[in-house]
């Protein structure tokens, strides 16, 4: 009898799992860590519904990605059952590399390193766990695979990452402008010139999605509450490290660096857990700084935010700063940890990176934002920046 276990998705329904191997790797406890990082990071204190984790997402790719290659291989297009194989294991893992709190710690934790990289390692000494099996993902991971639309569904302007987390996070945060028509794209997905395009049926489908994305990124991802939030986060773990904080289990290779550097294994051991129970531990700290910091994620007490249009005033930041000093009677070196400036960037299209491209029927290709009276146009093109200042209320 064929191996075959089913998951019930909220999203989508049943995904089907039909591979000995990829149970294998999803049972793995690097995988099930997973469970214990959130996708969304601080979002759900403003979305109290967004506490679905990177397991959530990493399924639900992988769902969308088993249905693109469906479509894709009823239109013609030849794929071997190893290429299958890989593309589903890349896709599974292509978020493996995630520490705590996702991007809100990324390069935080562990300074100077991209949880891509992170990834590739652990795709790598999971290869050499499974003997070897994992090559062909690693090679679509790495870009290195031949048939380069295979590493576009995984990473590129329309890949089925993007796909999921538009419409898992939508759904679990309430917020109906991120909807998209996924399944509409999957559809009209087509390999041409050994390229993923889309369909000329599917402009419009395209259109949505971005303007979705842009809508997404506005109202949820950059909302100036959920932003101020995973600033604060980001300057605990910065504070602690600053003042080295004293940190229990294992969470201490991160914080106190100079003892030694941490392991994949260490890595691969830390998740929301460990940072939340040592936060709350840091809330009774003497350091007001950490103390303050911490109880206002823990309780919600968060920094007033706002966001502008012109960089903040150097003038009223230091006013800030003076506040908040006198107010704690700390001193104003201390006091810039509980006022702080920065930048918000999104873009709706980045046409620096991998085009999204319209197979005409005729033959004829166009990039999306040269098609005839397409919403995505010259106008947006351009990155949207806005500045922030978060200060102690």
């Amino acid at each position: 009898m064929p191996f075959r276990k089913i998951i019930n998705d909220p999203v989508y329904g049943f995904i089907t799992i039909d591979d000995e191997l990829i149970a294998a790797i999803i049972a793995h406890p690097y995988y099930q860590r997973l469970r214990r990082i959130h996708q969304m990071a601080m979002a759900h204190l403003v979305y109290p519904g967004a506490v679905h984790t990177r397991l959530h997402h990493s399924l639900g790719a992988y769902h969308l990605m088993s249905c693109a290659l469906i479509e894709l291989k009823g239109k013609g297009v030849e794929i071997t059952k190893e290429e299958e194989q890989g593309a589903k294991i890349a896709i599974l893992l292509h978020d493996i590399g995630h520490g705590p709190f996702s991007h809100a710690l990324e390069n935080i934790l562990v300074e100077n390193v991209h949880h891509e990289e992170i990834s590739l390692r652990i795709m790598n000494e999971l290869n050499k766990e499974f003997n070897g099996q994992l090559q062909t993902a690693l090679d679509i991971f790495t870009d290195k695979h031949p048939k380069k639309y295979l590493h576009q569904l995984l990473s590129g302007q329309l890949d089925v990452d993007r796909m999921d987390y538009l419409t898992r996070d939508s759904f679990f945060t309430g917020v109906s402008e991120g909807v998209i028509g996924y399944d509409r794209i999957l559809k009209m997905l087509v390999v041409h010139n050994g390229g993923l395009m889309i369909e000329e049926k599917g402009i419009y489908s395209i259109e949505k999605f971005l303007v979705a994305r842009r809508l997404m990124y506005w109202q949820v991802y950059l909302h100036k509450t959920v932003l101020c939030a995973e600033q604060m986060l980001k300057q605990i773990i910065k504070r602690a490290k600053h003042i080295n904080a004293e940190t229990p289990g294992i969470l201490s290779s991160f914080i106190h660096s100079s003892k030694h550097t941490a392991t994949l294994e260490e890595f691969c051991n830390i998740d929301d857990h460990d940072v939340l129970a040592t936060m709350k531990i840091w809330s009774m700290q003497s350091d007001k700084v950490l103390s303050t910091l911490c109880n206002g994620i823990i309780n919600r007490q968060l920094l007033k935010v706002e966001y502008s249009s012109q960089p903040i005033n150097k003038k009223r930041l230091q006013e800030k700063i003076e506040e908040v000093a006198k107010k704690l009677s700390i001193s104003s070196e201390d006091a810039e940890w509980l006022v702080f400036t920065g930048e918000a960037i999104s873009s709706t299209y980045n046409f620096e990176d991998e085009n999204i491209h319209i197979l005409f029927k005729d033959g004829t290709i166009k990039d999306i934002s040269e098609v005839d009276n397409a919403l995505i146009n010259q106008n947006l093109k351009g990155k949207i920046k806005k500045y922030y200042i978060c200060y102690l209320r």
